[in-house]
């Protein structure tokens, strides 16, 4: 299955690949918002939400940040089972997932 279009909308080319070789390989990308920046990751239909949120905050946060700082929104609502796999979630190939900060910010 070809990769989307939306995976390689502002990434900087490095793809997670977080699906084991005999799965399907659902081709998501994940977007911090306060970064303004994403990344593409290849995961299996069964990987849990929590693990693909691990993988992309390590990608996009070199020095380390607290998952538990951010929720995952999907279609603009967040996903409150972050152990259900991707797609009991609702994720489909080409969909996008939001990490944004538990704890809005104040605008300085």
């Amino acid at each position: 299955m070809a990769a989307p279009f939306v995976t390689t909308l502002r990434n900087n080319g490095e793809v997670i690949e977080l699906a084991p070789g005999d799965e399907a390989v659902l081709h998501i990308r994940v977007q911090v918002a306060e970064l303004w920046d994403s990344v593409r990751v290849d995961a299996a239909g069964s990987e849990p939400i929590i693990s693909v949120k691990r993988a992309a905050l390590g990608a996009l946060y070199p020095e380390g940040s607290d998952p538990d700082n951010y929720v995952v929104r999907l279609h603009g609502f967040e996903i409150l089972d972050e152990s259900a796999g991707l797609t009991a979630a609702g994720v489909r190939n080409g969909s996008i997932l939001l990490l944004v900060n538990r704890r809005r910010q104040p605008v300085r």
